[in-house]
This record gives structure tokens, sequence and C-alpha cells, in this order.
């Protein structure tokens, strides 16, 4: 059965490769060589914080519910991730005017709005990760075949999705131990300063 907004969450995962993995790699390896410690900085944060998106990816494959959670959870957490830090916010604002400060800056807005509007629509969504019988329907099932057909291309074989499914359990066990030992001790102790980080 086809269903009408299946063209709209393949876009967001095409869109999401471009945002989350595509340019902030580029934008990394710029930064490194251009010996921008602020934006290398704020972008090593970032990649901390994004692995969520692909440990979703993973819980999402076998059709775990808590894939559907941590798909809303991700781009919200990356959108205050892009902008917490008040020392590399004012390091990047004084960064004079180059083509990697604009693209830097584009990307970072860009990456914003992305999140924004990402976590507001996957929202309608979360009734997919609270309850057994709607994960099974259409609605819900869209949002599957992106990591199936992930799965397909990098993890051939049949039979693997409760692996790979398990493997992603264990990064978003790691992943909210670190988030709550940051919120609950390192928080606390720097404030909204990335210099320790």
């Amino acid at each position: 059965m086809d269903i009408w907004f299946r063209p709209l969450v393949w876009m967001d995962y095409r869109l999401g490769v471009l945002l989350t993995l595509i340019l902030p790699m580029v934008l990394l390896v710029w930064a490194l060589f251009q010996r921008q410690e602020a934006m290398q900085k704020l972008l090593i944060i970032y990649w901390r914080v994004a692995s969520l998106v692909m440990i979703t990816l993973y819980l999402l494959i076998p059709g775990w519910k808590i894939g559907f959670i941590s798909a809303v959870a991700a781009p919200i957490l990356i959108a205050i991730a892009l902008w917490f830090w008040v020392d590399l916010n004012e390091e990047i604002r004084d960064i004079s005017q180059s083509t990697i400060k604009l693209v830097f800056t584009s990307w970072r807005w860009a990456m914003t709005a992305y999140c924004v509007l990402g976590a507001i629509a996957k929202s309608i969504f979360l009734p997919c990760g609270l309850s057994n019988s709607t994960v099974q329907t259409t609605f819900c099932q869209v949002w599957l075949e992106a990591p199936q057909a992930y799965r397909n291309l990098f993890h051939d074989k049949p039979g693997n999705e409760g692996f790979l499914g398990f493997m992603g359990a264990v990064g978003l066990i790691i992943y909210l131990i670190y988030l709550v030992y940051f919120v609950l001790i390192r928080l606390g102790k720097q404030g909204r300063s990335a210099l320790e980080q």
C-alpha cells in the first residue's frame, strides 16, 4: 500500500546523510587544515552527540520501538549541542570573515533548522514507539524502509536484524550513561564552557 508521505520520509533520510554526515565530515577536515580550533572542538562535540542518529538507525533495523523515540531525541540534542557552548560561540564569532566561516555558519544554521523541523515532524510518529500494535501499521513501517535498505547495503546477511538491533541497544546504553554523567556531573562543574570537553 502506498502512503502519501513516503517520498518525504526518504527525502528526510537523504537530507540527513548530507547534513549530518557528509558536510560535517568535510567541515571537520577543512577546519583541521585551517587550524580553526573552535570549529574543530564544536564539530567533535557534534559528532559525539550526533552518534545517536546512527544508534537510531540500528535500533530501527529490527523495528524496535525505542528507535522511534531516539529518532525524536537525536535532532533535539544535536540542535542544543550546536549552540550550547558560550566560549565556542564567542570564538567562532570572532574568527575573521572567510570561506570556511561562511560555510560553517551556513551549515550550523541549516542543521539547526533541519533538526527543529525534523523533531517536530518525527514527534507525530511517537505513537510508533509507544504501542506494540501501532508499530506494525503502514504509518510506522515507512520509517523502517531506509534502515532496511541500509542493512541490505552494508550488512547483507539474512537474519542479522536482531544482532544489529542489539548493537544499537548497547550503543544507546553507553550514550545514555554518558549523557547522564554530563548532565549530573560535568555540567555542574564547567557550565556552558567547552574548554574542558
